[in-house]
């Protein structure tokens, strides 16, 4: 279809294409992957999922990633085994009833409601963490610190807002990589062994580690997926204001 005059090729049918998708389906499809088929994704595709990802906002425009790709074999199974102890501690706190390390009513964490060396020493099977190392693409997302403009850091409770400026580049990575026909998800189990991670990968002391991200072509992709209504989390006004109205479409 050829562009309007003075409009952008990109702008297809009232939404911007994703790397020839429509972005408007991207964003309804782009669903958590976690199981890939054997295909190894190239050198140029990857190139590309970053190159676009890298337009991602961030505060005072400072860029605060770093992607490391991860290739070494050794490399990857480290991270997948400091991954594993991450995710026994959250599934020992899941089966226990509660949300993994979620702070308290008041915006403070209180401490796992489970012995954390016991749950970390305790096998609990999951392919996609088990077989972390085998994806096709693995990331790790770094964030530096001294580059965040951390609005909330006095805050009595747990602080959230330095995630904004790294957040939507990871969000942008796994919209890019839908566009070019692949799947993925991120993870952020590897962040509780930090020191040991951070030791391996050789990230320095004013960068942490904001999480994992595995990529690939996917094996069977969700074609609907279940989120909340707009009206079941947009209000007007104030927290318990009145419904903003979902959209008339689906």
């Amino acid at each position: 279809m050829p562009g309007v005059a003075g409009t952008p090729d990109v702008l297809r049918h009232g939404g911007m294409e994703a790397g020839g998708m429509e972005l408007r389906e991207a964003m309804r499809t782009a669903g958590a992957v976690r199981r890939f088929t054997d295909t190894p994704v190239p050198d140029e595709v990857l190139a590309r999922v970053l190159d676009d990802a890298r337009f991602a906002p961030s505060g005072g425009n400072a860029q605060p990633w770093t992607v490391l790709v991860l290739r070494d074999p050794e490399i990857r199974r480290q991270v997948r085994d400091l991954a594993v102890l991450g995710w026994r501690e959250y599934t020992a706190q899941a089966k226990a009833g509660v949300r993994p390390f979620a702070p308290g009513p008041d915006g403070r964490w209180r401490g796992a409601a489970v012995d954390l060396d016991e749950a970390a020493a305790t096998p609990a099977p999951m392919s996609f963490v088990d077989e972390l190392d085998e994806a096709p693409v693995l990331l790790v997302l770094v964030a530096r610190l001294t580059a965040l403009a951390v609005m909330d850091i006095e805050l009595e409770r747990t602080s959230i807002v330095g995630g904004g400026s790294i957040y939507p580049f990871a969000q942008n990575i796994l919209l890019a990589a839908r566009g070019e026909g692949l799947g993925g998800t991120m993870t952020t189990f590897l962040v509780r062994r930090e020191p040991v991670a951070a030791t391996l990968l050789g990230i320095p002391a004013d960068h942490a580690i904001a999480g994992v991200l595995a990529l690939g072509y996917p094996q069977h992709r969700a074609t609907k997926l279940r989120r909340r209504s707009v009206a079941e989390f947009a209000h007007v006004d104030t927290f318990d204001g009145p419904p903003f109205p979902a959209p008339s479409e689906d």
